[in-house]
Protein backbone atom coordinates (compact mmCIF):
# COMPACT_ATOMS: atom_id res chain seq x y z
CA UNK A 1 0.00 0.00 0.00
CA UNK A 2 1.72 3.13 -1.17
CA UNK A 3 1.92 6.06 1.28
CA UNK A 4 3.30 8.74 -1.31
CA UNK A 5 0.44 10.75 -2.79
CA UNK A 6 2.02 11.80 -5.57
CA UNK A 7 2.20 8.35 -6.85
CA UNK A 8 -1.76 7.66 -6.18
CA UNK A 9 -3.55 8.11 -9.48
CA UNK A 10 -7.13 8.57 -8.81
CA UNK A 11 -9.25 8.62 -5.92
CA UNK A 12 -12.54 6.55 -5.89
CA UNK A 13 -13.32 7.21 -2.35
CA UNK A 14 -12.74 9.19 1.07
CA UNK A 15 -10.89 7.31 4.44
CA UNK A 16 -13.25 4.81 6.46
CA UNK A 17 -12.59 2.10 8.75
CA UNK A 18 -11.55 -1.27 6.72
CA UNK A 19 -14.26 -3.10 7.87
CA UNK A 20 -16.56 -0.36 6.39
CA UNK A 21 -14.59 -0.74 2.59
CA UNK A 22 -14.32 -4.49 3.52
CA UNK A 23 -18.08 -4.64 3.26
CA UNK A 24 -18.40 -2.46 0.88
CA UNK A 25 -16.15 -4.31 -1.66
CA UNK A 26 -17.45 -8.04 -0.53
CA UNK A 27 -20.71 -6.90 -1.62
CA UNK A 28 -19.17 -5.74 -5.35
CA UNK A 29 -17.20 -9.09 -5.62
CA UNK A 30 -19.61 -11.31 -5.06
CA UNK A 31 -22.44 -9.00 -7.30
CA UNK A 32 -19.76 -9.47 -10.19
CA UNK A 33 -17.98 -12.13 -9.37
CA UNK A 34 -20.31 -15.19 -7.77
CA UNK A 35 -20.05 -17.56 -10.70
CA UNK A 36 -16.53 -16.94 -10.75
CA UNK A 37 -15.07 -17.67 -7.31
CA UNK A 38 -13.37 -20.88 -7.60
CA UNK A 39 -10.95 -18.64 -10.22
CA UNK A 40 -9.93 -16.40 -6.86
CA UNK A 41 -9.89 -19.05 -4.38
CA UNK A 42 -11.06 -22.62 -2.92
CA UNK A 43 -12.48 -23.79 0.36
CA UNK A 44 -11.93 -27.28 1.65
CA UNK A 45 -15.71 -27.53 0.55
CA UNK A 46 -15.59 -26.07 -3.00
CA UNK A 47 -15.29 -29.68 -4.54
CA UNK A 48 -13.48 -32.08 -1.89
CA UNK A 49 -16.01 -34.37 0.70
CA UNK A 50 -14.51 -34.90 3.48
CA UNK A 51 -15.45 -32.02 5.77
CA UNK A 52 -19.17 -32.47 4.54
CA UNK A 53 -18.74 -36.31 5.32
CA UNK A 54 -17.22 -35.59 8.99
CA UNK A 55 -20.19 -32.87 10.03
CA UNK A 56 -22.38 -35.47 8.26
CA UNK A 57 -21.47 -38.34 10.48
CA UNK A 58 -21.05 -36.25 13.66
CA UNK A 59 -24.51 -34.55 13.22
CA UNK A 60 -25.78 -37.76 12.66
CA UNK A 61 -24.35 -39.59 15.38
CA UNK A 62 -25.13 -36.58 18.27
CA UNK A 63 -29.36 -36.40 16.51
CA UNK A 64 -29.46 -40.57 17.15
CA UNK A 65 -27.72 -40.48 20.93
CA UNK A 66 -29.91 -37.38 21.91
CA UNK A 67 -32.96 -39.47 20.92
CA UNK A 68 -31.83 -42.28 22.81
CA UNK A 69 -31.37 -40.18 25.47
CA UNK A 70 -35.21 -38.41 25.60
CA UNK A 71 -36.50 -41.72 25.34
CA UNK A 72 -34.60 -43.29 28.47
CA UNK A 73 -35.96 -40.32 30.20
CA UNK A 74 -39.37 -40.75 29.10
CA UNK A 75 -39.61 -44.51 29.53
CA UNK A 76 -38.18 -44.04 33.36
CA UNK A 77 -41.16 -41.17 33.76
CA UNK A 78 -43.83 -43.17 32.20
CA UNK A 79 -44.78 -47.20 32.52
CA UNK A 80 -46.84 -47.08 29.05
CA UNK A 81 -44.11 -47.50 26.18
CA UNK A 82 -42.92 -44.65 24.68
CA UNK A 83 -42.92 -43.41 21.14
CA UNK A 84 -39.35 -44.20 19.70
CA UNK A 85 -39.62 -42.66 16.33
CA UNK A 86 -39.77 -38.97 16.86
CA UNK A 87 -41.02 -37.18 13.63
CA UNK A 88 -40.05 -33.30 15.27
CA UNK A 89 -38.22 -30.87 12.06
CA UNK A 90 -34.80 -30.58 12.65
CA UNK A 91 -33.36 -27.65 10.83
CA UNK A 92 -30.19 -27.17 9.84
CA UNK A 93 -28.12 -23.87 8.46
CA UNK A 94 -25.54 -23.69 6.54
CA UNK A 95 -24.33 -19.78 6.38
CA UNK A 96 -22.40 -18.58 3.67
CA UNK A 97 -23.35 -21.55 1.45
CA UNK A 98 -20.37 -21.37 -1.76
CA UNK A 99 -21.14 -23.11 -4.41
CA UNK A 100 -23.69 -25.71 -3.02
CA UNK A 101 -20.99 -28.92 -2.39
CA UNK A 102 -21.13 -28.85 1.49
CA UNK A 103 -24.88 -29.07 1.68
CA UNK A 104 -24.67 -31.72 -1.38
CA UNK A 105 -22.08 -34.01 0.27
CA UNK A 106 -23.48 -33.50 3.68
CA UNK A 107 -27.20 -34.69 2.78
CA UNK A 108 -25.84 -37.21 0.90
CA UNK A 109 -24.13 -38.87 3.16
CA UNK A 110 -26.40 -38.27 6.38
CA UNK A 111 -29.33 -40.18 4.00
CA UNK A 112 -26.62 -42.54 3.43
CA UNK A 113 -25.51 -43.15 7.03
CA UNK A 114 -29.13 -43.05 8.35
CA UNK A 115 -30.69 -46.49 7.11
CA UNK A 116 -33.78 -46.66 9.16
CA UNK A 117 -34.67 -42.93 8.13
CA UNK A 118 -34.90 -41.66 11.25
CA UNK A 119 -32.96 -38.70 10.68
CA UNK A 120 -32.87 -37.63 6.83
CA UNK A 121 -36.08 -37.28 6.47
CA UNK A 122 -36.59 -34.79 9.23
CA UNK A 123 -34.07 -32.59 7.87
CA UNK A 124 -34.81 -29.13 6.49
CA UNK A 125 -31.21 -27.63 5.32
CA UNK A 126 -31.36 -24.01 4.84
CA UNK A 127 -28.71 -22.01 2.76
CA UNK A 128 -28.23 -18.66 3.65
CA UNK A 129 -26.28 -16.53 1.93
CA UNK A 130 -26.97 -12.52 1.47
CA UNK A 131 -26.15 -12.23 -2.34
CA UNK A 132 -28.71 -13.82 -4.33
CA UNK A 133 -26.45 -14.88 -7.14
CA UNK A 134 -24.39 -16.72 -4.51
CA UNK A 135 -27.63 -18.77 -3.77
CA UNK A 136 -28.94 -19.71 -6.69
CA UNK A 137 -25.44 -20.83 -8.04
CA UNK A 138 -25.21 -22.84 -4.59
CA UNK A 139 -29.10 -24.83 -5.45
CA UNK A 140 -27.38 -25.25 -8.99
CA UNK A 141 -25.21 -27.79 -7.89
CA UNK A 142 -26.03 -30.95 -9.47
CA UNK A 143 -25.40 -33.53 -6.65
CA UNK A 144 -28.53 -31.04 -4.71
CA UNK A 145 -31.19 -32.36 -6.80
CA UNK A 146 -31.98 -35.84 -5.40
CA UNK A 147 -32.13 -33.73 -1.91
CA UNK A 148 -35.20 -31.04 -3.28
CA UNK A 149 -37.26 -32.13 -0.96
CA UNK A 150 -34.57 -31.50 2.24
CA UNK A 151 -33.22 -28.05 1.17
CA UNK A 152 -34.67 -24.70 1.55
CA UNK A 153 -32.80 -20.99 1.15
CA UNK A 154 -32.70 -17.68 3.14
CA UNK A 155 -31.26 -14.75 1.81
CA UNK A 156 -30.36 -12.53 4.70
CA UNK A 157 -27.09 -11.39 6.38
CA UNK A 158 -26.24 -14.15 9.61
CA UNK A 159 -25.65 -10.76 11.53
CA UNK A 160 -29.65 -10.46 11.65
CA UNK A 161 -31.77 -13.33 10.98
CA UNK A 162 -34.72 -11.45 12.56
CA UNK A 163 -37.47 -13.93 10.36
CA UNK A 164 -35.96 -16.84 12.09
CA UNK A 165 -37.52 -17.79 15.44
CA UNK A 166 -35.77 -17.85 19.11
CA UNK A 167 -34.76 -21.63 19.49
CA UNK A 168 -36.07 -23.09 15.89
CA UNK A 169 -32.66 -24.63 15.05
CA UNK A 170 -30.68 -27.50 15.36
CA UNK A 171 -27.17 -27.40 13.56
CA UNK A 172 -25.44 -24.17 12.10
CA UNK A 173 -22.05 -24.62 10.33
CA UNK A 174 -19.77 -21.91 8.42
CA UNK A 175 -17.00 -22.60 6.17
CA UNK A 176 -14.42 -19.83 5.58
CA UNK A 177 -17.25 -17.00 6.59
CA UNK A 178 -15.98 -15.10 9.23
CA UNK A 179 -12.74 -14.21 7.63
CA UNK A 180 -15.29 -12.18 4.94
CA UNK A 181 -17.33 -11.03 7.62
CA UNK A 182 -16.97 -6.89 8.88
CA UNK A 183 -13.51 -6.96 10.50
CA UNK A 184 -11.61 -3.90 11.94
CA UNK A 185 -7.50 -3.84 12.54
CA UNK A 186 -6.52 -2.25 15.84
CA UNK A 187 -3.79 -1.56 17.89
CA UNK A 188 -2.83 -0.02 21.66
CA UNK A 189 -0.51 3.47 20.93
CA UNK A 190 0.62 5.53 23.71
CA UNK A 191 -2.65 4.55 25.70
CA UNK A 192 -5.46 5.11 23.11
CA UNK A 193 -6.54 2.43 20.59
CA UNK A 194 -6.37 3.23 17.07
CA UNK A 195 -8.00 1.37 14.79
CA UNK A 196 -6.70 1.21 10.83
CA UNK A 197 -8.83 3.20 7.93
CA UNK A 198 -8.50 2.63 4.28
CA UNK A 199 -8.92 5.04 1.10
CA UNK A 200 -9.55 3.38 -2.16
CA UNK A 201 -7.79 5.09 -5.56
CA UNK A 202 -7.39 3.38 -8.91
CA UNK A 203 -4.57 2.42 -10.79
CA UNK A 204 -3.12 4.55 -13.89
CA UNK A 205 -3.90 2.19 -16.73
CA UNK A 206 -7.33 1.29 -15.15
CA UNK A 207 -8.23 5.25 -14.63
CA UNK A 208 -7.19 6.05 -18.20
CA UNK A 209 -9.47 3.24 -19.58
CA UNK A 210 -12.59 4.74 -18.01
CA UNK A 211 -14.39 6.93 -20.65
CA UNK A 212 -17.04 7.69 -18.02
CA UNK A 213 -15.19 8.97 -14.97
CA UNK A 214 -17.76 10.49 -12.86
CA UNK A 215 -20.51 7.60 -13.80
CA UNK A 216 -17.97 5.00 -12.77
CA UNK A 217 -17.52 6.94 -9.45
CA UNK A 218 -21.25 6.99 -9.02
CA UNK A 219 -21.65 3.39 -9.83
CA UNK A 220 -19.12 2.38 -7.33
CA UNK A 221 -20.18 4.24 -4.38
CA UNK A 222 -24.09 3.01 -4.93
CA UNK A 223 -22.47 -0.76 -5.61
CA UNK A 224 -24.64 -0.85 -8.98
CA UNK A 225 -23.93 -3.80 -9.96
CA UNK A 226 -25.17 -3.72 -13.87
CA UNK A 227 -22.95 -0.39 -14.48
CA UNK A 228 -20.10 -1.89 -12.94
CA UNK A 229 -19.81 -4.46 -15.19
CA UNK A 230 -20.31 -2.46 -18.14
CA UNK A 231 -16.97 -0.66 -17.08
CA UNK A 232 -14.07 -1.77 -17.87
CA UNK A 233 -12.49 -2.21 -14.01
CA UNK A 234 -11.17 -4.57 -11.62
CA UNK A 235 -11.47 -4.75 -7.84
CA UNK A 236 -7.67 -5.79 -8.10
CA UNK A 237 -7.04 -2.25 -10.04
CA UNK A 238 -7.93 -0.48 -6.39
CA UNK A 239 -4.57 0.52 -5.10
CA UNK A 240 -5.38 1.08 -1.04
CA UNK A 241 -4.04 4.07 1.12
CA UNK A 242 -4.12 3.22 4.74
CA UNK A 243 -3.49 5.74 8.39
CA UNK A 244 -4.45 5.00 11.69
CA UNK A 245 -6.99 7.08 13.75
CA UNK A 246 -8.51 6.62 16.89
CA UNK A 247 -11.43 4.02 17.58
CA UNK A 248 -14.73 5.21 17.16
CA UNK A 249 -16.33 2.99 19.93
CA UNK A 250 -19.86 4.41 19.23
CA UNK A 251 -20.02 1.92 16.27
CA UNK A 252 -17.90 -0.75 18.06
CA UNK A 253 -19.53 -3.56 20.46
CA UNK A 254 -17.69 -5.92 23.30
CA UNK A 255 -15.97 -2.23 24.38
CA UNK A 256 -14.31 -3.72 27.48
CA UNK A 257 -13.84 -7.01 26.00
CA UNK A 258 -12.06 -5.58 23.16
CA UNK A 259 -9.72 -3.11 25.49
CA UNK A 260 -8.70 -5.82 27.94
CA UNK A 261 -7.74 -8.39 25.29
CA UNK A 262 -5.38 -5.61 24.01
CA UNK A 263 -3.95 -4.43 26.59
CA UNK A 264 -1.95 -8.36 26.29
CA UNK A 265 -0.84 -7.42 23.16
CA UNK A 266 2.47 -5.07 23.00
CA UNK A 267 1.68 -2.00 21.73
CA UNK A 268 1.66 -1.15 17.58
CA UNK A 269 0.72 -4.62 16.85
CA UNK A 270 -1.88 -4.85 14.70
CA UNK A 271 -4.70 -7.13 15.65
CA UNK A 272 -7.95 -8.59 13.79
CA UNK A 273 -11.16 -7.51 15.47
CA UNK A 274 -13.85 -9.49 13.89
CA UNK A 275 -17.01 -7.82 14.73
CA UNK A 276 -19.41 -9.89 11.68
CA UNK A 277 -18.13 -12.83 13.70
CA UNK A 278 -19.24 -11.60 17.27
CA UNK A 279 -22.39 -10.37 15.82
CA UNK A 280 -22.91 -14.03 13.72
CA UNK A 281 -22.20 -16.12 16.93
CA UNK A 282 -24.90 -13.44 19.20
CA UNK A 283 -27.30 -14.69 16.52
CA UNK A 284 -26.59 -18.30 16.60
CA UNK A 285 -26.83 -18.35 20.18
CA UNK A 286 -30.39 -16.70 19.59
CA UNK A 287 -32.06 -19.54 17.08
CA UNK A 288 -30.07 -22.20 18.21
CA UNK A 289 -32.79 -24.72 20.26
CA UNK A 290 -32.16 -25.22 23.68
CA UNK A 291 -30.80 -29.21 22.97
CA UNK A 292 -29.24 -28.34 19.93
CA UNK A 293 -26.21 -30.43 18.17
CA UNK A 294 -24.71 -26.51 18.17
CA UNK A 295 -22.56 -24.07 16.14
CA UNK A 296 -19.83 -24.76 13.98
CA UNK A 297 -17.26 -22.32 12.01
CA UNK A 298 -14.29 -23.31 9.94
CA UNK A 299 -11.65 -20.52 9.53
CA UNK A 300 -8.13 -19.98 8.75
CA UNK A 301 -7.13 -17.99 12.12
CA UNK A 302 -5.07 -18.99 15.29
CA UNK A 303 -6.25 -18.61 19.23
CA UNK A 304 -2.53 -18.35 20.03
CA UNK A 305 -1.36 -14.75 21.84
CA UNK A 306 2.29 -15.69 20.76
CA UNK A 307 1.36 -15.51 17.49
CA UNK A 308 -1.25 -12.90 17.51
CA UNK A 309 1.59 -11.14 19.64
CA UNK A 310 3.62 -11.11 16.54
CA UNK A 311 4.10 -7.82 14.25
CA UNK A 312 5.08 -9.48 11.28
CA UNK A 313 2.19 -11.97 11.15
CA UNK A 314 -0.77 -12.00 8.25
CA UNK A 315 -3.66 -9.93 9.35
CA UNK A 316 -5.29 -10.33 5.66
CA UNK A 317 -4.71 -11.20 2.71
CA UNK A 318 -6.58 -10.14 -0.92
CA UNK A 319 -8.62 -12.32 -3.33
CA UNK A 320 -9.93 -11.59 -6.77
CA UNK A 321 -9.73 -7.68 -5.00
CA UNK A 322 -11.60 -9.04 -2.14
CA UNK A 323 -10.55 -8.51 1.32
CA UNK A 324 -10.29 -11.62 3.55
CA UNK A 325 -8.99 -11.46 7.51
CA UNK A 326 -7.39 -14.06 9.88
CA UNK A 327 -9.97 -14.62 12.79
CA UNK A 328 -8.77 -13.91 16.22
CA UNK A 329 -10.23 -17.04 17.97
CA UNK A 330 -8.46 -16.12 21.11
CA UNK A 331 -11.05 -12.68 21.06
CA UNK A 332 -13.79 -14.20 19.38
CA UNK A 333 -13.48 -17.18 22.80
CA UNK A 334 -13.51 -14.16 25.10
CA UNK A 335 -16.52 -12.60 23.61
CA UNK A 336 -18.54 -15.87 22.88
CA UNK A 337 -17.81 -15.99 27.44
CA UNK A 338 -19.05 -12.50 27.69
CA UNK A 339 -22.41 -13.54 25.40
CA UNK A 340 -22.73 -16.27 28.08
CA UNK A 341 -21.58 -19.03 26.00
CA UNK A 342 -19.26 -21.61 27.89
CA UNK A 343 -19.53 -24.91 26.10
CA UNK A 344 -16.45 -23.53 23.61
CA UNK A 345 -14.75 -25.93 21.77
CA UNK A 346 -11.34 -24.92 19.03
CA UNK A 347 -9.88 -27.60 17.63
CA UNK A 348 -7.52 -27.49 14.76
CA UNK A 349 -9.92 -28.70 11.82
CA UNK A 350 -8.18 -31.79 10.12
CA UNK A 351 -8.24 -33.40 13.76
CA UNK A 352 -12.24 -32.89 13.15
CA UNK A 353 -11.93 -34.61 10.20
CA UNK A 354 -9.08 -37.35 11.15
CA UNK A 355 -11.64 -38.11 14.12
CA UNK A 356 -14.44 -38.75 11.72
CA UNK A 357 -12.08 -40.87 9.55
CA UNK A 358 -10.59 -42.94 12.61
CA UNK A 359 -7.18 -42.07 11.23
CA UNK A 360 -4.64 -39.08 10.83
CA UNK A 361 -5.36 -36.56 7.68
CA UNK A 362 -3.37 -34.09 5.84
CA UNK A 363 -4.37 -31.83 2.79
CA UNK A 364 -2.95 -32.08 -0.36
CA UNK A 365 -1.22 -28.38 -0.18
CA UNK A 366 0.05 -30.15 3.24
CA UNK A 367 1.65 -32.88 1.39
CA UNK A 368 2.93 -30.63 -1.80
CA UNK A 369 4.94 -28.23 1.56
CA UNK A 370 6.89 -31.43 2.43
CA UNK A 371 8.39 -31.76 -0.74
CA UNK A 372 12.23 -30.67 -0.70
CA UNK A 373 11.88 -28.13 -3.43
CA UNK A 374 8.97 -26.77 -3.09
CA UNK A 375 9.47 -23.43 -2.17
CA UNK A 376 12.20 -23.06 -5.35
CA UNK A 377 9.59 -24.55 -7.89
CA UNK A 378 8.51 -21.97 -10.88
CA UNK A 379 5.00 -21.88 -10.89
CA UNK A 380 4.92 -24.15 -13.79
CA UNK A 381 6.57 -26.71 -12.08
CA UNK A 382 4.91 -26.66 -9.51
CA UNK A 383 1.56 -27.00 -11.55
CA UNK A 384 3.59 -30.38 -13.28
CA UNK A 385 4.11 -31.24 -9.37
CA UNK A 386 1.06 -30.89 -8.57
CA UNK A 387 -0.78 -33.01 -11.37
CA UNK A 388 1.80 -35.46 -11.21
CA UNK A 389 1.04 -36.00 -7.07
CA UNK A 390 -2.67 -36.44 -8.12
CA UNK A 391 -2.01 -38.97 -10.56
CA UNK A 392 0.28 -40.97 -7.93
CA UNK A 393 -2.44 -40.86 -5.07
CA UNK A 394 -5.28 -41.68 -7.18
CA UNK A 395 -3.96 -44.96 -6.83
CA UNK A 396 -4.96 -45.49 -3.66
CA UNK A 397 -7.66 -42.90 -3.23
CA UNK A 398 -11.48 -43.31 -4.43
CA UNK A 399 -13.76 -40.41 -3.66
CA UNK A 400 -17.70 -41.57 -3.75
CA UNK A 401 -18.31 -38.27 -6.12
CA UNK A 402 -17.71 -38.21 -9.80
CA UNK A 403 -15.62 -34.60 -10.07
CA UNK A 404 -13.87 -33.41 -13.52
CA UNK A 405 -10.98 -31.42 -11.67
CA UNK A 406 -10.61 -27.78 -12.58
CA UNK A 407 -6.88 -27.27 -13.27
CA UNK A 408 -6.03 -24.33 -16.17
CA UNK A 409 -3.05 -25.07 -17.46
CA UNK A 410 -0.06 -21.98 -17.07
CA UNK A 411 0.23 -20.22 -20.68
CA UNK A 412 4.61 -19.95 -19.45
CA UNK A 413 4.74 -23.36 -19.20
CA UNK A 414 7.19 -25.30 -22.12
CA UNK A 415 5.53 -26.28 -25.10
CA UNK A 416 6.67 -30.12 -24.13
CA UNK A 417 5.85 -29.92 -21.00
CA UNK A 418 2.11 -28.40 -21.51
CA UNK A 419 1.11 -31.31 -23.78
CA UNK A 420 2.43 -33.65 -20.97
CA UNK A 421 0.93 -32.56 -18.49
CA UNK A 422 -2.54 -32.33 -20.89
CA UNK A 423 -2.28 -35.96 -21.07
CA UNK A 424 -1.75 -36.34 -17.23
CA UNK A 425 -4.86 -33.94 -16.89
CA UNK A 426 -7.19 -35.04 -19.15
CA UNK A 427 -6.39 -38.96 -17.60
CA UNK A 428 -6.94 -38.34 -14.21
CA UNK A 429 -10.12 -39.96 -12.87
CA UNK A 430 -13.07 -38.70 -12.49
CA UNK A 431 -13.32 -40.23 -8.99
CA UNK A 432 -10.08 -39.11 -8.24
CA UNK A 433 -8.63 -36.27 -5.87
CA UNK A 434 -11.03 -33.78 -6.50
CA UNK A 435 -9.17 -30.24 -5.86
CA UNK A 436 -5.88 -29.05 -4.82
CA UNK A 437 -7.58 -28.18 -1.60
CA UNK A 438 -8.73 -32.05 -0.46
CA UNK A 439 -7.98 -34.06 2.47
CA UNK A 440 -6.56 -37.29 2.36
CA UNK A 441 -5.67 -40.27 4.99
CA UNK A 442 -2.77 -41.55 6.53
CA UNK A 443 -3.66 -45.09 4.27
CA UNK A 444 -3.80 -43.58 1.36
CA UNK A 445 -0.36 -41.58 1.24
CA UNK A 446 1.23 -44.25 2.72
CA UNK A 447 -0.22 -46.82 0.14
CA UNK A 448 1.15 -45.25 -2.77
CA UNK A 449 4.84 -44.07 -0.41
CA UNK A 450 7.01 -45.63 -3.08
CA UNK A 451 5.54 -44.15 -6.14
CA UNK A 452 5.75 -40.64 -4.26
CA UNK A 453 9.40 -41.26 -3.07
CA UNK A 454 10.20 -41.74 -7.07
CA UNK A 455 8.58 -38.26 -7.73
CA UNK A 456 11.39 -36.85 -5.54
CA UNK A 457 9.13 -36.72 -1.90
CA UNK A 458 11.35 -37.98 1.33
CA UNK A 459 9.10 -40.53 3.33
CA UNK A 460 10.68 -38.99 6.68
CA UNK A 461 9.39 -35.23 5.63
CA UNK A 462 6.04 -36.92 4.93
CA UNK A 463 5.76 -38.80 7.82
CA UNK A 464 7.06 -35.78 10.13
CA UNK A 465 4.27 -33.95 8.45
CA UNK A 466 1.75 -36.17 10.09
CA UNK A 467 3.18 -35.21 13.59
CA UNK A 468 3.73 -31.57 13.13
CA UNK A 469 1.51 -29.07 15.30
CA UNK A 470 -0.56 -26.43 13.36
CA UNK A 471 0.50 -23.82 11.43
CA UNK A 472 0.62 -20.20 13.35
CA UNK A 473 -2.52 -19.25 10.99
CA UNK A 474 -3.98 -22.47 10.64
CA UNK A 475 -7.72 -23.66 9.64
CA UNK A 476 -9.56 -24.34 12.85
CA UNK A 477 -13.13 -25.54 14.06
CA UNK A 478 -14.79 -23.09 16.19
CA UNK A 479 -17.73 -25.21 18.27
CA UNK A 480 -20.56 -24.32 20.86
CA UNK A 481 -23.39 -25.40 21.87
CA UNK A 482 -26.08 -22.78 23.51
Amino acid sequence: MPQNPDALPQLIGEFKPADEWQTHITQIFYGLKADRIRDYYQTFATADYRLAHALAADYYEKVVKREASRVKREESRHASPVTRHDTTPLTIMEWGCGNGNLAACFLSHLKKLDREGLVYPRVRYVLVDSQPTVLEAALSHPDLAEHKAQVDRLCASVDDLAMVKDGTVDRIVCNELWNELPTKLMLRKGGEIEEEYLRPNLSEAAHAAIADWSGFIQAFEAKDLPRLKDCPFSLEDIVWEKEYRKADWQSVPYRKTISEFLKRIDEEVLVPVNLGAFAAMKEAKRVLAPDAVGFSSFDAGTADMAVLNDPEKPCYGQFGGQYSFMVNLALIEAVADYQGISKVVIEPQKEFVGRSLGTNVLSLMDLLATYPSAGTLAPWEQDRLILKTMRVLNESYRSPYARAIEFPLRNEMPPEERETLRGILLSLKRDGVPDTIAYLSEEEIFGVLRDLEDLGYDPDHIRAAFRIQPQSVDYYHFFFRP
